[in-house]
């Protein structure tokens, strides 16, 4: 091919004609950050686990194939999920793998714990701030682990069961997971400043059915005493707390009514009393929320903090929400104070934001379609949302990202009466 010379591949964006109110009814899917930990922990045994319904995502995906690689056999039947690794086959994540996706670094403690060792490449994913991994190696080392790090690949090693105890200096999810799963298998800790996410406590009660004995699950000071040997089993994954608080703004976005079934609406507190502070309607029973939007919701003020705070996976959603509220509202975002890749994409949209300081001040106005990108997960999430609400049509570019964190998106908006459709689009491709 001559120089110059160009191929044509295709990309694929969501297109959305807004301005139509989101009605009717939705069953919450499983929590894919409850589901990834769980399917982490699966190394620790060499018997057979049962997952009901696993969220089918992309990010699963990779965990699986990853798994595959250190030793798991695996096999879906519907949305349920078989597992079982009888043996490590190797002790190496690698780069190709663990770099799609920060999630994937926990298999480390479950590699120290069933093998002795475990040698995983520096976490990637979603790119808008920056997300150490000294926590983790804290927690390692305190617990009596070997660990050094060499050409982006961490390693760690033990030589007896590890033991300690961890004092995180600041609660992190991964980090607690990490330290969780590092004992589970004959090891005995002490985690003080642990995470009390939802998705914490899943596991917790997952490696507790396994054999292992977990104390305070969703308080600061978490004990664990591992098993010799562990068990398998079959377990229910949560519901996705961010996927339903994902649905209930673009609900409140675009005024409409929804109810979600099969949610936890305690995981959902610092949402649901800004949306009822907002003037919006609101029932809750046992597992199911039922919503209904004022036509004139008054702005607030979001502060992202660690559990039971609001979210920081639903700050981004929650800005875009704002945007169309009139009046001022401010977004701060405690755990990744530069997680505003959304910023400048809602700006396209007609969105007023200001950002000094890492304060966020958000005018709310009514939004018009444009063509925007989606840089990470949810910041795709919050562009889904402003494009429901506005006036006219917008094409949403980075629908691998909407993919990573949304199952059945699509469909899923268009039985609630949402104007939306993949879209293939072709592009020019530069020749090598």
């Amino acid at each position: 091919m001559c120089e110059g010379a160009k191929n044509v591949g295709v990309s694929r964006v969501l297109y959305v004609e807004g301005g139509t109110p989101l009605k009717g009814e939705l069953r919450v899917y499983p929590a894919k950050n409850a589901a990834l930990p769980i399917l982490a922990a699966s190394l620790l045994t060499p018997e057979p686990i049962t997952l009901v319904e696993v969220p089918r995502l992309r990010d699963v995906e990779v965990m699986l194939e990853l798994l595959a690689h250190l030793g798991t056999q695996y096999a879906w039947e519907g949305r349920t999920l078989h597992l079982q690794t009888p043996e490590i086959k190797s002790t190496h994540a690698p780069y190709e793998l663990v770099g799609q996706m920060r999630a994937s670094f926990i298999v480390w403690g479950a590699l120290l714990a069933r093998a002795g060792e475990g040698h995983v490449s520096m976490p990637g994913g979603c790119a808008f701030g920056f997300r150490p991994v000294d926590q983790h190696i804290k927690a390692l080392e305190a617990l009596g682990a070997e660990v050094w790090e060499e050409d982006g690949t961490f390693h760690a090693r033990r030589t007896r069961p590890l033991s300690g105890r961890v004092v995180f200096d600041l609660p992190t999810v991964g980090g607690t997971e990490q330290a969780m799963l590092a004992v589970a298998l004959g090891g005995e800790a002490t985690l003080v400043q642990a995470a009390v996410e939802p998705e914490v406590v899943d596991l917790g009660h997952f490696l507790a059915l396994l054999g292992a004995e977990v104390e305070g699950l969703g308080s600061p000071i978490v004990r664990i005493k591992g098993a010799p040997q562990l068990k398998g089993g079959t377990y229910r994954i949560i519901p996705d707390r961010i996927e339903a608080g994902t649905y209930l703004l673009a609900a409140a976005a675009t005024r409409g009514s929804l109810t979600l079934e099969g949610v936890r609406p305690d995981h959902l507190d610092a949402l649901l009393d800004k949306l009822w502070r907002s003037g919006h309607r609101l029932e809750v029973g046992e597992d199911w929320i039922r919503f209904r939007a004022t036509p004139d919701p008054a702005p607030f003020h979001v502060e992202a903090r660690e559990y039971p705070g609001f979210p920081t996976d639903l700050q981004p959603i929650a800005t875009a929400y704002l945007a169309t509220v009139p009046g001022q509202s401010t977004v701060v975002d405690r755990i990744y104070p530069d997680r505003f890749t959304h910023v400048g994409e809602l700006a396209r949209m007609g969105a007023e934001l200001y950002l000094r300081d890492r304060i966020l001040t958000v005018q709310g106005r009514r939004l018009h379609g444009a063509q925007v990108k989606a840089l990470d997960i949810r910041a795709g999430g919050a562009l889904v949302v402003a494009a429901l609400s506005a006036e006219g049509a917008s094409e949403i570019e980075g629908v691998y990202f909407l993919e990573r964190g949304y199952e059945h998106l699509t469909e899923r908006l268009q039985a609630l009466g949402a104007r939306v459709h993949l879209r293939e689009n072709p592009v020019a491709l530069a020749a090598d």
